[in-house]
């Protein structure tokens, strides 16, 4: 049986904050997971291959074959942005104040 003590442990470690309710609704939850995945241990799988896709499907791949080059030129025209000869990205790093 999971505990709320141990739901609350998990939820610190990845930084998560929960109110009292939410707590005891994850705790019912998660001990109603690890009851469905007791049953489904308990169940009798020999000779049952194991699945790894739930459809028939197969995917095709090309053949690995070498493509021609491209020059710079040719790769610089399909970026939105260029400077330079080289492909300008937004800047994902904010700069703290005084640099």
């Amino acid at each position: 049986m999971i505990s709320k003590a141990q739901v609350s442990h998990v939820a610190k470690l990845a930084r998560l904050e929960f109110n009292e309710t939410e707590l005891e609704n994850f705790t019912s939850q998660l001990d109603k997971i690890v009851e469905f995945v007791d049953q489904l241990e308990a169940v009798d799988t020999t000779g049952v291959e194991p699945t790894t896709h739930i459809s028939n499907a197969i995917n095709v791949f090309r053949e690995d074959v070498p493509q021609k080059e491209a020059t710079r030129t040719e790769l610089l025209k399909n970026v939105p942005e260029q400077a330079d000869g080289l492909i300008r990205v937004p800047a994902i790093i904010e700069k703290e104040e005084g640099e």
